[in-house]
């Protein structure tokens, strides 16, 4: 059994090749529309060009690459159609979590959200977006395992990294840090006082938060986006 243990752990070339090119995506190094070459990846990790058409491809299915015959393969573009269709499977799901939170929220449960609202504070102190992506995903993650449905954050998670990219442009200067912190802590405030109702109601103000970044960006960097969304 432990031997099936470490196999299963074994990380692959693919692998790494997969967790770079995620970040540099994720990060905004690569950004929407600029092009991406199999060749020259191949070549700064010395490897074929087996393994990268791999990560390529694990890329495209989180439609973070799109891939085309003969064509270069590039960073993909944001879509409103699968932003709107994200954030709709997204609210769905959450509004069930927050119900969920605060029925079942307990004296740990509180404690755990007390934790890391403190540590959000932190960041917003030192203006760490990055550190605050982190925070983010397991406050949610958090409320998730405190109504008793952690299996919800799997679908949370596929449907957040969907949009990751927009909250870090919205995040890239820190304005937003005070009103995203501020926002968690009326979530936990409605979760520990077990009312689902305003839990809900207070979770989804911090979903469309996300409105006005999508409202400046499609001004400021059209081509960001699929040329049939805007």
């Amino acid at each position: 059994m432990v031997q099936v243990t470490q196999i299963s752990e074994r990380r692959t070339t693919v692998d790494d090749i997969f967790d770079h090119l995620h970040e540099e995506i994720s990060s905004l190094n690569l950004r929407p529309g600029d092009k991406i070459s199999e060749a020259d990846v191949a070549t700064r990790f010395g490897v074929s060009r087996q393994p990268v058409r791999d990560a390529f491809n694990r890329l495209a299915n989180l439609d973070l690459l799109l891939i085309r015959p003969q064509r270069a393969t590039e960073v993909r573009r944001f879509s409103m159609r699968e932003i709107e269709k994200s954030r709709f499977v997204r609210a769905a799901v959450e509004k069930e979590v927050l119900r969920c939170a605060a029925q079942h929220c307990d004296a740990n449960g509180a404690a755990l959200l007390e934790a890391a609202l403190e540590d959000q504070e932190k960041t917003n102190k030192n203006m760490d977006v990055d550190r605050f992506g982190d925070l983010d995903y397991e406050f949610h993650k958090t409320l998730c395992e405190i109504g008793n449905v952690g299996f919800a954050f799997d679908v949370i998670l596929a449907e957040k990294s969907k949009v990751d990219r927009l909250c870090k442009l919205s995040l890239s200067k820190g304005a937003r840090l005070p009103e995203l912190v501020a926002d968690h802590r009326a979530i936990a405030d409605a979760v520990i006082d077990h009312d689902p109702d305003r839990a809900v109601e207070v979770g989804m103000v911090h979903l469309s938060r996300l409105d006005e970044t999508i409202e400046q960006i499609t001004v400021s960097n059209a081509n960001y986006f699929e040329p049939t969304d805007t």
